[in-house]
């Protein structure tokens, strides 16, 4: 199994949408940093959380700035961009979220994390149409 984990920021509010059959999802962006000094790089993952997990009150918590852990099945895409140069989306199907300090009182307000539980797992491997 593909299972990616990591801690970053969220770089805007996360976004509660849904598909044209009615399925929910809470996309939002994660900024991650690696190296130090004059090396280090952020990186952006793109984040999806389906069905029931992207109803509950967890979504209103992701906010700009918001420091997260995430845990969750890692795909990694090219394509071309307008202006003809190659580029790379990495994007997690998310499975776990836990809100780990950052974006002041919503942190101690919300609970640690949100995991799926068993009636998810329809949702998490079913149904991911593009928007």
């Amino acid at each position: 199994m593909n299972v990616f984990t990591f801690t970053g920021n969220l770089g805007r509010d996360a976004e509660v949408r849904h598909t044209s059959s009615g399925t929910t999802v809470c996309n939002f962006s994660v900024a991650v940093k690696s190296g130090y000094g004059d090396r280090e790089k952020t990186s952006w993952i793109r984040c999806n959380l389906w069905g029931k997990r992207a109803e509950s009150g967890l979504p209103q918590y992701l906010t700009k700035g918001q420091q997260v852990a995430v845990s969750g099945e890692l795909t990694v895409s090219e394509y071309e961009a307008q202006d003809g140069t190659k580029r790379t989306n990495v994007e997690v199907r998310v499975n776990d979220v836990s809100l780990i300090g950052g974006s002041g009182a919503a942190a101690t307000q919300q609970p640690q994390s949100q995991q799926g539980d068993s009636d998810s797992y329809g949702d998490f491997y079913g149904d991911n149409e593009a928007f």
